[in-house]
């Protein structure tokens, strides 16, 4: 067939060490996905640049080849629950993050917050999830699991995030227009702790898509079974958020994580 027999046996020996490579790596990234089950190719790809030694080298696209035919990639989910309620009567502020000559930017920690609420399932009732993100840092500076939507259990979070706050500069509390950020409880707190209030322009998701994304990533890479009541559901989003806030790289931070990039300021 015109193949030597020296080739026929070497050709076979790449093989085999190819196959032991892409094994080594499937390993890595069942090791890694332990803790964080949904956790992207390309932030494994990082992961493994900076462990020296502890898998073999292999480029991105070979990454995802070699996770594509081990059927590891990780499938999108998408779900949708609305949680906002904008008409009420209370008042609407002023969205401070829109494209504008008086637009503002984060450009540290402590400057911006993003606000929302998210639904959370449980096999006893329904959850929600209060979370307060640094816009600069993408940490999450404050959370709370509750039962309801009143503005008695939303603005636990916000308390939590002011009392681990670290400076005494501006800042600006950014959400939608739901009545529980519009409500005089919450907004007394913006005033008591100096905090200038920001808000969409509507039911626009895309005026706080932060606050969606870090949403989003809990629930499709953390939040993957149902816990069993409200108990458990705050247990395992206390540890999501704990992996999520120092484990988890973030594409944004140049694969930092949020905690580092808090930190390091």
């Amino acid at each position: 067939m015109g193949i030597s027999r020296q080739a026929y046996y070497k050709r076979n020996r790449a093989f085999d060490a190819r196959v032991c490579q892409d094994q080594e790596v499937v390993d890595f990234v069942l090791e890694k996905r332990r803790r964080q089950p949904r956790l992207g190719t390309r932030k494994l790809h990082y992961l493994m640049s900076i462990e020296a030694g502890a898998v073999p080298r292999v480029g991105r696209d070979r990454l995802f080849t070699i996770l594509r035919e081990a059927r590891e990639l990780v499938p999108r989910k998408r779900a949708y629950h609305k949680t906002t309620h904008s008409h009420h009567r209370f008042r609407r502020h002023p969205n401070l993050l829109k494209a504008g000559p008086e637009q503002v930017l984060a450009s540290r920690p402590e400057q911006v917050w993003v606000a929302d609420i998210t639904y959370l399932p449980t096999q006893e009732s329904v959850a929600y999830i209060s979370l307060i993100t640094d816009a600069y840092s993408r940490k999450i500076v404050g959370h709370h699991v509750h039962e309801s939507l009143h503005t008695e259990s939303v603005i636990k979070a916000l308390h939590k995030a002011v009392g681990e706050r670290k400076t005494t500069q501006p800042l600006i509390h950014h959400s939608d227009r739901g009545a529980q950020y519009c409500s005089d409880l919450y907004q007394r707190l913006h005033a008591k702790a100096g905090i200038r209030c920001s808000m969409t322009d509507g039911y626009d998701c895309y005026q706080n898509a932060m606050a969606e994304r870090v949403n989003g990533i809990l629930k499709t890479e953390f939040l993957l079974h149902r816990p069993r009541n409200l108990a458990d559901a705050a247990k395992i989003v206390d540890e999501s958020v704990s992996i999520y806030n120092t484990e988890r790289p973030h594409q944004a931070l140049k694969y930092k994580t949020p905690d580092a990039v808090h930190r390091a300021f």
